[in-house]
């Protein structure tokens, strides 16, 4: 899309060729006059030759029409005003017809060409205009990053005569250009690039691989954050940097939509994607815990019969059933966890909050471990100053059970485990200190996920901190894990705290309320 300045600037072969037109020109208009002397008088001769003047600047503009404009008043003096064949003036009242002949022409050929001038800008606007229509159609029907380069290249090339590049953001926030068909930036581009990205700002570079173009960079500034960089390099004979500057923000904004588009709707894709899988996820767990735990409780009473028969089996068997028993219950206890996590994604469980004692809470989950902690000694610290805590008691024992297991399980045997609390007047905070290497630096954030297992994947199938996370966030609390300074690893959670309810006074004896 050349604008109106560049299409009238003309190569110099082309200049002569219209100035010898227009030449040419006057000579016919002369050549047709020149034979009607008595007809025509001077005045006649001069309006003609001014309509040939009119002629030239509707084709050609302003320097061919003032060029046509001498050569007229020259070619009236010497064709048509006494002494004729000759530039000699006999009388006065020629000069103020030459003065006003030429005087007419100039104004009537700015005219003409300010007139021819303005209809090519309309033009020029229109064509325009139509282009961004039918590139933002084309973006608006983009369903990927491939589809929106493509029309950007196009546009840019059929209609400003320039390259472009599509600088986008990786994850780790580094710029590369998207896709490979226009080759690589280089390194000052890059650094301009990135320059505009972070600073939200169009920058403009004189330095090009091509001599006569122009580089600007422009961000894709999007509502929620900048997309990338449309990096256009076009040709210096389009104009100057403030005509060019609004069509290329017309055509960045229009990139910037399509862009953000595509991010929302991946974005709604993977949403809707994520909860098909957990829908599905957790039907399969409902599933699977229910058909299972049936012949798991025959399997392990079975098991348990056989060790408890009277008269008692022999030493081998007897052991071989006790072994059945055992693998038995621990794999009831992973069913167990299935079901819950299956019932607590569900959202059908009701919180039973009661006003709980967390130290009692703690001394029914570790006498319901019992064996799994028989070679970690437990300390418990300041629980008995904590307040009382409105939660509910079973899910909560479930909780303080799964913590204490894990800390067994990814802890070396006889390394100890401490169970501390505090309280302050939100919240209350609860810790579970364990020995070990301590957690995986690069996995903290995935600990609480489904199905994420420890260091080392010892046995089980992955839910204790997820189920624990489920039932603290249902309570309106928190949990996080870490590695502490003096080594091991640690896992808190906290429950908010609540004011107590006003105790009712006691009534004498023998009073009725």
């Amino acid at each position: 899309m050349v604008s109106a300045s560049s299409q009238r600037s003309l190569p110099p072969r082309a200049a002569w060729n219209v100035y010898a037109l227009l030449g040419c020109a006057v000579g016919m208009g002369v050549l047709l006059v020149l034979p009607l002397p008595h007809e025509l008088d001077l005045l006649n001769a001069a309006v003609l030759l001014m309509l040939v003047v009119v002629l030239v600047a509707a084709r050609h503009g302003r320097g061919p029409a003032v060029l046509a404009a001498l050569l007229g008043v020259a070619a009236l003096d010497f064709f048509f005003v006494p002494p004729r064949f000759s530039f000699a003036v006999s009388h006065a009242q020629y000069l103020v017809i030459f003065g006003v002949m030429l005087v007419v022409a100039l104004v009537i050929g700015q005219l003409t060409a300010s007139l021819q001038r303005q209809a090519l800008e309309a033009r020029e606007r229109a064509q325009a205009k139509g282009a961004l229509y039918e590139l933002a159609r084309r973006l608006a029907g983009a369903m990927q990053r491939e589809q929106v380069d493509e029309a950007l290249r196009e546009f840019c090339r059929s209609h400003m005569e320039a390259r472009h590049w599509l600088v986008l953001p990786t994850l780790d926030e580094r710029l590369l250009p998207f896709g490979g068909s226009h080759g690589p930036l280089g390194d000052p581009d890059l650094r301009s690039a990135a320059m505009a990205y972070a600073g939200g700002k169009a920058l403009i570079s004189c330095l090009d691989e091509q001599p006569g173009f122009r580089r600007e960079f422009l961000p894709l500034a999007g509502a929620t954050r900048c997309r990338g960089v449309l990096v256009v390099s076009w040709p210096v004979a389009l104009g100057d940097v403030e005509e060019v500057r609004p069509l290329l923000e017309a055509v960045a904004s229009l990139a910037t939509t399509a862009l953000e588009r595509l991010h929302f709707v991946e974005v709604a894709h993977q949403a809707q994607l994520d909860a098909e899988s957990e829908r599905l996820r957790s039907s399969i767990l409902s599933a699977l815990s229910h058909d299972v735990r049936t012949p798991l409780t025959a399997l392990y009473g079975l098991a348990d019969t056989l060790v408890l028969a009277r008269p008692p089996l022999a030493e081998g068997p007897r052991e071989i059933a006790a072994e059945i028993r055992d693998q038995a219950l621990r794999l009831n206890g992973m069913v167990g966890k299935l079901l819950d996590m299956a019932r607590l994604q569900s959202g059908r469980i009701k919180l039973r909050k009661e006003w709980q004692s967390l130290e009692e809470v703690l001394g029914a989950s570790l006498k319901l471990l019992g064996r799994a902690l028989e070679r970690h000694p437990v300390t418990v610290r300041s629980f008995a100053e904590l307040p009382l805590v409105l939660c509910d008691g079973v899910l909560l024992e479930r909780v303080f059970c799964n913590l204490l297991e894990n800390a067994a399980k990814y802890s070396p045997a006889g390394a100890p485990v401490l169970v501390s609390g505090r309280a302050t007047e939100v919240l209350v905070e609860v810790r579970i200190l364990s020995g070990g290497p301590g957690f995986d630096v690069d996995r903290l954030a995935h600990l609480f996920e489904i199905f994420e297992r420890g260091r080392g994947h010892g046995p089980g199938v992955g839910l204790g901190l997820a189920i624990c996370r489920t039932i603290v966030e249902a309570h309106g609390g928190s949990v996080r894990a870490f590695n502490p300074p003096e080594g091991g690893a640690c896992v808190a959670f906290t429950l908010p705290a609540s004011p107590l309810p006003p105790l009712e006074p006691e009534l004498p004896e023998g009073e009725l309320p």
